[in-house]
This record gives structure tokens, C-alpha cells and sequence, in this order.
């Protein structure tokens, strides 16, 4: 026979489970609140023992400490809301009150000598961007007036029928303009639209394709543990009496107007493991600052009174950017005692052991022509544009280069963090200044003439990020104008090698047209324009596995080499599409040979490295034993002092970048249109899209520029 009720109340002895609540605002104190206990609820069944009255005003008062708390903590939330939006409101009002724009940029680099492109070319692409924000706010205004009169129907084939079955002599002036459009749109508008839209997605599927197989290609390296390992030598320096493989090794450290980074990256090389017997370093200074100029030679003198087998190089012809600062160093009769060459970049710190983990490689292997080392980043973390940065750099490096090294032997040079072997920069007509990507062009020309390449991804050198927008935006139009015009020079030199058919075919399918000209083409056309275009012609559409599901999958997949940035998943995915209206303009620039196609402007640096490798600096002295180490130092540290504090001085601005505005106005234009047809994914994308153009549009991502 069951226990009766009666007899389980009276059994029970456990009490209710004390919840203790902390309040964030010091005015209020700890307040211990109770769940009903067995005796409570025994008696809100109607049973003996607790008065009704008093369980109900402590539950009432319980609860109302509860919402209290709820309350607090909205209140909270609204004010860090609300202090949010007036600081961005605020760092708005500034932007436009400055009203710089990115229109000021081109006409200063013109004044300062830099490549400006024809003001009617220029005007074009943002023209056309203008032409269809114009027309989707009149078409919003239409199809909003329509909403309100009854022309809202969940197909579109109805809509049509329902317009066609309607007499035209019932119909007002409004209704024959509607009835009106929704014909031309149907027949003439909606089928070239749907055809373009289709030819993106296939394109866009091509493109994933290609990205999926690397990441395979990746993961098989990483499960069969492939890497390249050089072969061991056995004999002995008779300098350094060490073991190992030490040829003739000139280093060249190219540099323009570069006062930021040029100590950390000199101190660098000169404190390179290698004898200095068989070791060169060459700084080709292209500055035409005097004062970097001066200052550069300076840091150059201390290293030879040191010891450091170090010489300076000015060039009074500053012709070819930094192609031509590389030929005329090799043109040096000295160079041909050396047998490699490697290179490093203005902010470029490679550790001391970078040779004897390089240079090894290329012992008994006379068809190797290069070796690239990959890059790794000092200021990642420094702000969400650095750290978006560093996710497509660690997936370039990580699954682009290393798959193309394992499989194929060739990849793009890098352009610095590299070896090479000075006899394969030769047989391939060594450096030519007839693009913006010299280190491109070389590895192409290199490869056609049957050298291979080694990518090492556990060797890495230090390097630093462009923090602003604007230094980030003018790095990314060289870097993908420059393919195009590469593209077009090689083609036929690619078509007449020797090299065999599927090699042929990486080049010019993979390598150039799928991943330089294709990617930046549909990224812009298909989630830029065609689908803002779609929520005003709904009868063409985009699926939502297009517009969600395979972009997120894709950029999951960009994530995985850096997996400390997968809470920045969202930003990059919105990212990726806000920057492709640069890429895609660099890339029609450098296709067609417009005029901004061959501008070169010195990526900014912020040298925020120098400051944290002092410590590193006093130890590479103290262990190399140099007498004067501690006056220099002390004098580094003095010019980095004066270098922040006239840095504080100078006043600081931000641009409006007409394009990038023009186009969050387009897509929040559209989410709004899209909002009307209840489209869900399809209103959520657009929506997040046009903020990040708008945030982007406002230099609200990145640090300020000078």
C-alpha cells in the first residue's frame, strides 16, 4: 500500500535549496533567496502545517527581488548600450565634420609624386555604384507605396496573374505604373538577371570546391606528417667549428622612408647565426626623406664598428619601386662570389638560426630555386582589423602555400622571408620592374623554366600587420592589381613553355584566373550587387544555402588554421565581402591597365615592435660581447622616445571612403525592401552586410592614420 500524503510531509525533513544573489550595484546588499520547502508545498496543496498567508507574501517578496535583479541588469546592459552608441555616434559626427575622404588620399599621393589615376577612370566604378543606390531608393519608395495599397502577395506568379486579370480601365495612375513595372521586370529584367546570378553561383561552387580540396590537402599533410627535411652534412666550418652546410649568403634588406622599423630590422640580420666570412648584408636604402636617409646610414656605420660584414646602398636613379632597388643591388660585381641571396622586408625580424634552417635545404638538390619561409605577426591581437588579418594570412600560409609546395613544387614568392638560389634569379631573367608584384613574377617566370620551390611552415619570421584601414586598403589594391597585369605578360610566355599540360593548367586556371581574377569578381558582383538587386526583382532569387550556409562553411574553413579567431567568424565573413569592392577594383585595374594599376605606395608601419625587442636586443649584445652595446641602446631608446612623443604631436584623421558608404547605403536599402517580402536569411545578411560597409565606409575599423 502507497505512503499517503499526510505521512510523506511528515517524513520529510529536507528543507528548501538556499539561492544566494549578488547584486553588481554596491548599494544593494547580499540577499539570500529560498525555494519553497516540502512544508510550503504541502500547504499549497491544501494540506496542515504553513499558513497560505506567509508562504505567499515570502514567495511575493522573493520574486520581487528577482525581477529587482533582472531589472538592475537590463539597466545595466542599456547603459553600456546606450555609452556605446554616443561613442560611436560621436566618433561618426567626427568623421563627417572632418570631411576627408578617400578622394583627399589620391589627390596628397599625387602631390607627394605617387601614380594618380585619370579623375575620369576613377569616377566610373563609384558612378555605377551611385546609379544603383539611386535606383533602389526609388524602387524602395515604389515598392513600399505598393506594400501599403494591397500589392503584397506570397508568390509571384499570382501577383502577375492578379495585375494581367485586372481591367485596365479599373485601374488607377498608380496601379498602371506598378502593373507596369512588375511586366518589364518579369520579362525583360528578371531573366538576364537570373542568368548572371546563376553564372555567379557556379563560379562561387567552383571557388569552394577548390578551397575545400586544399583544406583536404592540408589535413593529409598534417596526418602524414609531410615536410620538407634537408639533408645533414658532416663537415666542419673552419671560422665557427660547427657542423653543417654554410655557403656564400648575401642578405638584402630593401627599404623606403621606413624610420619606424629600420633598427629592429638591421639588428635583425646583423645578429644572424652564420660566419661572418661567408655572410653579406646589403641595405638598399630608396629613401628620398634626408633625414631617413641619414639616420639609416647611421644605424649602418654602428653595425660595421661592431663588426657586422654590413654595406650601405642609395640609389641616385630611384627607377622600379622595390624591382628595381633588388636588380641594381644584384648588379653589384661583388654578388658573384655568393650563391644565395635572401631577402627581408623594412619590418622583417627573422630569428638568428633563419639561415641554418633555410639554407640547408637547397644541399644536393640543384633544381631548387627557392625557399620560403612563413611569416608570423607581432601585433595580431592589436585591434579586430590585425586579427582578421591574421586569419586569411595564417590560411594563405598554413593551407595555400604548404599544399602548393608539398604537390605541385611552386607557389608565389612572398617577396620577402625567402632564399634564393642566385643562379635560379638569373636563368629566369632576374628582377623585372614591369609590374607592382615583382616577387610574383619572378616565381612564375622561375617556374616556367622548371625550378622548384619549398615552403617551411615551422619557420618563421616576425613581421608586422598594417593597423589602419587606409594602409591595409592601398596594400590590398597592389596586391590584386598586380596578378592582372602579370597575367596578361605571361600568358603567352605560359602557353609556349615546355612545362608539361597540368602544370600549364594550375597556372593559368588555378593560380591565376580562379584565385585572382574569378574570387574578387563573384564575391563583389553576386553578394554586392546581384542580390541587392534580387530584393527589387524578386522574381530572380537567390537560394539562402547561397547566401548563408555554403559562405559560413567556407569561412569556417579559413578559421581552422587559426582557431584562437573562431569568435571572429561573423566580422571576417562580412569583412571579406566589405573589402571586395577594392579587390575587385584593383582587379579590373590591373586587367584593363588603368592608371592606379601601377601605384606603389610603401605599406605604413607603426614600429610597435622596436619597443618590446629592446630586451631582446640587450641580449643578442651582451651574448655577441660588444663593448659599446650599452651607449647604443641607451640611444634607441632615446630615438623611440622622440619618435612617440613627435608622433603624440602630429593630429591625426580619418577618411570617409566614398565607395564603401555608397554601397551600405545600397544594401540597407535593399534588407529593407527584403524586409517587406519576409525574406528571413536573406534580410539578416543584407542588414549585417551594410552595417560592416557602413562601419568600414566610416573608418570606424582599424587604428587612426596620420
Amino acid at each position: 500500500m502507497a505512503p499517503s500524503l499526510d505521512s510523506w510531509a511528515k517524513q520529510s525533513v529536507h528543507k528548501g535549496t538556499p539561492v544566494v544573489v549578488k547584486m553588481e550595484n554596491l548599494n544593494w546588499s547580499m540577499v539570500e533567496l529560498e525555494s519553497p520547502s516540502d512544508e510550503e508545498i504541502f500547504a499549497s496543496a491544501g494540506g496542515e502545517g504553513v499558513e497560505p498567508e506567509r508562504t505567499r507574501n515570502k514567495n511575493a517578496k522573493q520574486l520581487t527581488w528577482v525581477l529587482l535583479l533582472r531589472a538592475h541588469r537590463a539597466a545595466g546592459c542599456l547603459a553600456s548600450m546606450a555609452a556605446t552608441a554616443l561613442g560611436l555616434a560621436s566618433a561618426v559626427k567626427r568623421r563627417v565634420a572632418a570631411g576627408r575622404t578617400d578622394n583627399d588620399a589620391s589627390e596628397a599621393s599625387r602631390r607627394s609624386g605617387g601614380v594618380r589615376e585619370s579623375p575620369t577612370l576613377k569616377a566610373r566604378f563609384y558612378t555605377c555604384i551611385k546609379v544603383f543606390l539611386w535606383l533602389s531608393i526609388v524602387l524602395l519608395g515604389f515598392e513600399v507605396a505598393a506594400y501599403f495599397k494591397g500589392w503584397h502577395y506570397g508568390s509571384h506568379n499570382i501577383e502577375l496573374q492578379h495585375l494581367l486579370a485586372t481591367s485596365f480601365s479599373v485601374k488607377g495612375i498608380f496601379d498602371r505604373l506598378y502593373s507596369t513595372w512588375v511586366s518589364i521586370r518579369v520579362e525583360y529584367l528578371a531573366p538576364p538577371l537570373q542568368f548572371l546570378a546563376n553564372a555567379c553561383v557556379v563560379l562561387f561552387l567552383i571557388q569552394s570546391l577548390d578551397r575545400l580540396i586544399l583544406c583536404l590537402g592540408c589535413f593529409w599533410i598534417k596526418f602524414k606528417n609531410i615536410k620538407p627535411i634537408p639533408k645533414e652534412d658532416a663537415s666542419v666550418d673552419v671560422e665557427s667549428g660547427e657542423k653543417g652546410y654554410f655557403p656564400m649568403v648575401l642578405v638584402q634588406l630593401p627599404m623606403c622612408n621606413e624610420k619606424e622599423v629600420y633598427q629592429q630590422s638591421i639588428a635583425a640580420v646583423c645578429n644572424l647565426d652564420w660566419p661572418k666570412s661567408k655572410l653579406l648584408i646589403q641595405v638598399l636604402d630608396d629613401s628620398d626623406d634626408p633625414t631617413a636617409q641619414s639616420l639609416i646610414k647611421e644605424e649602418v656605420n654602428k653595425w660595421q664598428q661592431e663588426g657586422a660584414h654590413i654595406v650601405y646602398r642609395h640609389r641616385v636613379i630611384r627607377e622600379g619601386y622595390k624591382a628595381g632597388n633588388l636588380k641594381s643591388a644584384m648588379n653589384c660585381s661583388y654578388v658573384k662570389e655568393y650563391e644565395f641571396v635572401s631577402i627581408f622586408d623594412a619590418d622583417f625580424q627573422p630569428a638568428p638560426d633563419f639561415l641554418k634552417r633555410t639554407v640547408p635545404h637547397f644541399k644536393d638538390n640543384e633544381e631548387l630555386g627557392l625557399v620560403q619561409a612563413r611569416w608570423s605577426f607581432v601585433n595580431k591581437d592589436e585591434n579586430l582589423l590585425t586579427r582578421l588579418q591574421n586569419i586569411n594570412l595564417a590560411f594563405h600560409f598554413e593551407v595555400e602555400q604548404q599544399v602548393n609546395g608539398v604537390f605541385l613544387n611552386f607557389f608565389g614568392f612572398n617577396g620577402t622571408a625567402g632564399v634564393w638560389r642566385i643562379k635560379a634569379l638569373e636563368d629566369s631573367g632576374g628582377w623585372l620592374e614591369r609590374t607592382t608584384v615583382e616577387d610574383m613574377d619572378i616565381a612564375v617566370r622561375a617556374h616556367l623554366h622548371g625550378w622548384k620551390f619549398i615552403f617551411l611552415n615551422d619557420v618563421e619570421a616576425q613581421c608586422e600587420l598594417p593597423e589602419s584601414y587606409e594602409a591595409y586598403r592601398k596594400q590590398q589594391h597592389r596586391w590584386h592589381s598586380g596578378p592582372m597585369q602579370l597575367f596578361r605578360l605571361c600568358l603567352p610566355a605560359i602557353i609556349k613553355s615546355k612545362i608539361s599540360i597540368w602544370k600549364k593548367f594550375n597556372l593559368i586556371f588555378l593560380f591565376f584566373l580562379l584565385r585572382k581574377l574569378i574570387l574578387p569578381f563573384y564575391s563583389f558582383t553576386l553578394f554586392c550587387i546581384i542580390l541587392p538587386m534580387t530584393m527589387f526583382v524578386p522574381e530572380a532569387e537567390l537560394p539562402a544555402w547561397v547566401v548563408c550556409y555554403i559562405p559560413a562553411t567556407m569561412s569556417f574553413l579559413n578559421i581552422l588554421p587559426a582557431p584562437k579567431s573562431f569568435p571572429f567568424i561573423v566580422p571576417y565573413l562580412l569583412f571579406e565581402n566589405t573589402m571586395s569592392v577594392t579587390k575587385f577594383n584593383a582587379m579590373i585595374s590591373g586587367l584593363f591597365q588603368l592608371g592606379s594599376a601601377y601605384e606603389w605606395v610603401v605599406t605604413k608601419k607603426s614600429g610597435r615592435s622596436s619597443e618590446g625587442d629592446l630586451l631582446s636586443l640587450v641580449e643578442k649584445e651582451t651574448k655577441h660581447k660588444r663593448g659599446n652595446s650599452a651607449p647604443d641602446l641607451e640611444a634607441l631608446k632615446e630615438e623611440i622616445s622622440k619618435q612617440e612623443q613627435k608622433a603624440s604631436r602630429k593630429k591625426r584623421h580619418n577618411r570617409i571612403y566614398t565607395k564603401e558608404l555608397t554601397l551600405a547605403f545600397l544594401l540597407l536599402t535593399a534588407s529593407a525592401r527584403s524586409l517587406l517580402s519576409a525574406q528571413g536569411v536573406h534580410f539578416y545578411f543584407l542588414l549585417f552586410q551594410g552595417i560592416s560597409f557602413l562601419l568600414v565606409g566610416l573608418d570606424l575599423i582599424g587604428e587612426q592614420v596620420e
